[in-house]
């Protein structure tokens, strides 16, 4: 793996136990340019890991809880009439930052909610018409319980569609949980993290990452998964281009961090459940027969023939 993020990885695993795959995800997404979305129940993890990111970054850090009455100014920042120069002068939000957790996401209205669309596709905000560009790296990392649902405002599509990935934390077994309470009876390990990249060096990794190959069969290969969802016998809707694009660069990015200059079909393979699980919509009835969206990404991609190129000497 690339020694610039295997040491990233390493500090993160320093609070975060047993949840290296989650890290490397999370910093799949981070090179990419992309966001990623938390899911799982409260207690396991997802706010540390987002602060132990940060922290081994060095990188501005803000966290935003989301409530039913937190309002859009509440997070883009609002403009304040200043009476000494008789002007009206911008107060940013928390979302002006490197590393943004957004805690709880499906807790706010839909307006509200609507109010990261823009920052997370272009990099910007715009307020009282004038476009301001947000710092970069920008890197949105939104947790949701999906068990309680009381309250909550489900996200609608173009909002999952905004997030590069999504992950699910799960329980830590019984040894790494009795090591977690190891490390947190006398201190608590986020205090002791320092940053082990600076963000200059991290917006070369991210300029590096946009290198990687990718041939044509591979992007066949992309192309023909994003089909086969759309066609699916228990898919109401298949993915977007988008989501092949958004494949194609988590690509890269995993590929960049085990330290390979191309793409190969393993990535896509790897990488498909948690790029295109949360961009599908499946039939009502399918649920009911416990069909998830994994298994339709696993199954679609059982029936798509894997590119292999033969090199003759």
């Amino acid at each position: 793996m690339n020694e610039q993020i295997e040491g990233i990885i390493r500090n993160i695993e320093k609070v975060m136990i047993g949840k290296r795959e989650i890290a490397e995800l999370s910093i799949v997404s981070l090179l990419a340019g992309g966001h990623v979305l938390l899911e799982d129940v409260p207690g396991v993890g997802k706010t540390m890991m987002v602060r132990a990111l940060s922290k081994s970054l060095g990188a501005s850090f803000k966290r935003i809880q989301f409530t039913p009455d937190l309002l859009p100014s509440d997070v883009i920042g609002v403009s304040i009439y200043n009476p000494k120069s008789l002007q009206f002068e911008f107060r940013p939000g928390p979302i002006v930052g490197n590393i943004v957790l957004a805690d709880e996401i499906n807790r706010t209205s839909p307006k509200t909610q609507a109010a990261l669309l823009e920052s997370m596709e272009e990099g910007s905000i715009t307020v009282d018409g004038e476009t301001i560009q947000l710092p970069k790296p920008f890197f949105v990392m939104a947790t949701q319980n999906p068990i309680e649902y009381e309250g909550t405002y489900p996200l609608p599509e173009a909002q999952l569609d905004r997030f590069l990935l999504k992950i699910k934390m799960g329980y830590p077994t019984k040894e790494e949980e009795i090591e977690v309470l190891n490390r947190a009876e006398r201190s608590v390990p986020i205090d002791d993290l320092f940053p082990v990249l600076t963000i200059d060096e991290l917006n070369d990794l991210r300029e590096q990452v946009k290198q990687v190959h990718v041939e044509n069969n591979i992007k066949e290969y992309i192309v023909s998964i994003a089909q086969h969802t759309r066609h699916h016998e228990n898919v109401y809707l298949g993915v977007s281009p988008r989501a092949s694009i958004a494949l194609m660069r988590a690509a890269q990015s995993y590929a960049f961090m085990k330290g390979r200059d191309y793409v190969i079909p393993d990535d896509i393979q790897y990488l498909a459940k948690f790029v295109f699980g949360h961009r599908i919509i499946l039939k009502p009835e399918t649920r009911y027969e416990g069909i998830t969206e994994e298994k339709v990404i696993e199954s679609v991609l059982r029936h798509i023939h894997v590119p292999v190129k033969r090199y003759v000497q």
